[in-house]
């Protein structure tokens, strides 16, 4: 299994920014999905959004009204939409599939910075 996070990049406040998480050796459809990030290197990282198999979504307080997450089973991938970006959202994001008890895989991760 891999999940593959592409779309990071460097943002001006206020900003918008399009994250995507490919997911191969394994079809998405029947597992909920999550966006985590980092904001400092060597802390947990805290999840951000959540979308189960049939589409239903939970955000973080700080994700709510700016962060929207969709997947496409048919490509198996899922997506951040991030809009209204803050310098406080600069993290390094992960895609997460929890499969079951012990069984969990994360991507690599994707660097977003907001910055001026």
């Amino acid at each position: 299994v891999q999940l593959v996070e592409s779309g990071g990049g460097l943002v001006q406040p206020g900003g918008s920014l399009r994250l995507s998480c490919a997911a191969t050796g394994t079809g998405l459809g029947i597992h909920t999905m999550a966006w985590h990030r980092r904001q400092v290197p060597g802390k947990p990282r805290a999840v951000v959004a959540t979308i189960t198999p049939d589409g239903m979504t939970n955000y973080s307080d700080s994700a709510k009204g700016r962060f929207t997450i969709s997947r496409d089973n048919a490509e198996n991938t899922i997506y951040l939409q991030m809009n209204s970006l803050k310098p406080e959202d600069t993290a390094v994001y992960y895609c997460h599939l929890l499969r079951g008890p012990g069984d969990q895989y994360w991507g690599q991760g994707t660097q977003v910075t907001v910055s001026s």
